[in-house]
Order: C-alpha cells, then sequence, then structure tokens
C-alpha cells in the first residue's frame, strides 16, 4: 500500500540500504564473537576487528551507493564524483585518511608504540581512520611515566610532525644518570662504583640490546657497537660530575633509576672519602690556602685557618 507523499522508490532504497547495513552490521558481529572465542591474544583481537570493520564500511558504500546513484553508469564514476565533493568540503578529513593510509603503509608506528609527535608523547592505544589514539606519558609527570590522559591526535599530523618512536627496532633507550660528588672526594673511586652497579643493574639489558640491534641492522642503518654502562667525567661548579650512561626499556626508565640510585646511596653511605655536592658558598684565602707556586703559603710556614661560610 502506497504511504501518501512518499515515492515507493525512495521506501525501497531505504529499506534495501538498511537490509545491506543490518546484514554486514551482522556478519561483523560474528566475526568478532568467533575472533573473541578462538584467541586470547589482546593485539591480534585488535587487529581482526578493525579490519572487519573497514571491510564492512567499504562493502557498505560500494553496495549502497548505486542504489542511490542508479544515474550513473558506473561504481567508479559514483566514486570519483562523491571524492571531488568530498575532497573540497572536508580537506582536513581527506588529509587525515590520507595519512591513515600513509601510517599503514609506512608504519612510522603501531598500536602498542610509545611515541612522541609534536608536543604530545605516549603510549598509542588506538587507531581509526580520522585519528589515533595515546595514553599521554610525560607532560607534568616526570620520567615518561602516564599520566592518565587520552589524547586523540588527527592522522594529518603524521606528514606535519616529528615523530619518536621509543619502541620501533631498537627497542632500548640510553638514559643518563647525573652524580655530583665534591672536588675533595676520591673521584676515581666513585667512578669504578657507579660502573660497577651499572654494570650490575644493566647486564640483561646489554646482552638482549645487542642482539636487538643487530636484527634492527637488517632495515635500519644503526650502528651502535658498545652497550656496556658507561660513566663520563666532567667537572661543574659546585664539584665532580659522574654521570652514568646506561641502556633501559623505554617504559622501565624510571624503575631502573630508582634501583641504580639505592645502590649509589647504599655505596657512598659506607665510604668516608666520598660525598655528594651541592651548591655551597665558601670564602678562599689564596695567601692560606692556595699552591706555593701561585701565592700560596710557603711549605713549613705556620699559617692561619681558613675562613668558610
Amino acid at each position: 500500500m502506497p504511504l501518501d507523499g512518499i515515492d515507493p522508490a525512495m521506501v525501497d532504497r531505504l529499506v534495501l540500504s538498511l537490509i545491506v547495513f543490518t546484514v554486514l552490521a551482522f556478519l561483523r558481529a560474528v566475526f568478532g564473537w568467533i575472533v573473541d572465542r578462538r584467541t586470547a591474544n589482546v593485539r591480534l583481537r585488535y587487529r581482526a576487528k578493525k579490519l572487519a570493520t573497514y571491510t564492512a564500511t567499504t562493502l557498505g558504500i560500494l553496495l549502497v551507493g548505486p542504489v542511490w546513484f542508479s544515474g550513473f553508469g558506473s561504481v567508479s564514476t559514483f566514486l570519483g564524483l562523491l571524492t571531488a565533493g568530498v575532497a573540497i568540503a572536508l580537506k582536513d578529513m581527506i588529509a587525515s585518511i590520507a595519512g591513515w593510509f600513509y601510517i599503514l603503509a609506512r608504519k612510522p608506528f603501531e598500536v602498542g608504540d610509545r611515541i612522541a609527535i609534536g608536543e604530545h608523547a605516549g603510549d598509542v592505544i588506538d587507531q581509526r581512520l580520522f585519528r589515533f589514539t595515546m595514553l599521554e606519558i610525560g607532560n607534568w609527570v616526570d620520567a615518561d611515566q602516564s599520566t592518565g590522559r587520552v589524547i586523540h591526535v588527527p592522522n594529518s599530523l603524521a606528514f606535519t610532525a616529528t615523530i619518536a618512536n621509543y619502541t620501533s627496532g631498537f627497542k632500548y633507550i640510553w638514559n643518563e644518570l647525573p652524580v655530583l660528588v665534591t672536588f675533595e672526594s676520591d673521584w676515581r673511586c666513585a667512578k669504578e662504583i657507579l660502573e660497577r652497579i651499572g654494570k650490575e643493574r644493566c647486564a640483561h639489558v646489554t646482552e638482549t640490546a645487542a642482539a636487538a640491534i643487530r636484527e634492527a641492522a637488517r632495515s635500519q642503518m644503526i650502528l651502535y657497537s658498545k652497550f656496556d654502562p658507561r660513566v663520563w667525567t666532567s667537572v661543574v661548579d659546585s664539584g665532580v660530575l659522574l654521570t652514568l650512561r646506561y641502556l633501559c626499556d623505554p617504559r622501565q626508565r624510571r624503575n631502573s633509576a630508582e634501583l641504580i640510585w639505592e645502590d649509589i646511596l647504599d655505596a657512598f653511605g659506607g665510604i668516608d672519602d666520598i660525598d655528594f655536592a651541592y651548591p655551597t658558598v665558601r670564602r678562599y684565602i689564596n695567601p692560606v690556602e692556595g699552591k706555593p707556586g701561585v701565592g700560596g703559603p710557603v711549605p713549613g710556614a705556620v699559617s692561619e685557618p681558613s675562613l668558610v661560610t
């Protein structure tokens, strides 16, 4: 029975479109149910469901499009006109779709990677047609710990911003701990202690990193040859600066630093001739404290004690 004021052809198109999308949604739900039953791998389930969603959406457009635009000679004509209109009205969205294809093809990052892009850094937890989602790290929180915020980033940013991937390819980062001791301390002994602690704490990482770098070198020009922790010596205003440099997992940077610092505090606490330095003010009198060759006291002469504030 025809409805007054409504074109029967329009009703047929609506019913057919509803049937197509209902069937596709049902098939996608069944596929998702099968995937959940067959595999416990979270990453594999995520990717399979995403693929099913993209496939169902594409099929829906291809099947329903000709129904509404039956005047066009072919599906390619319909898609060409649709693309031209969308490109003019939705430039930013088109750029994000292009960014999505770029991310899928070139894989600068994947779901599960820790990245920094533009002003944002975090763990990629979702990837969609127009944007990807990160669980933010850093910002007001130290040592790359999570802030708890979820950031949605447009895919188009992959074309305009620098992307730093913490976990792709070579899956370790270099971390540095600066340890400042006084000029009067036995800095050579302190350096030996830091080197020993670094090797004890990072031995397992060094072995794993050597294997990982050989694997990464097959596809990328990474030329690291030394992976052992090392201590660098320099001098600053308040004392001798010993910088411990070592490899660590990006997500364990804070934990590794805590363990190493606790070892350093325990080791230095039991040695009398090593002390931490900090900013101080000292009055220095060269004739009393300086070297004899530069105007200091003559050996054997009686001198007054130095004044220290």
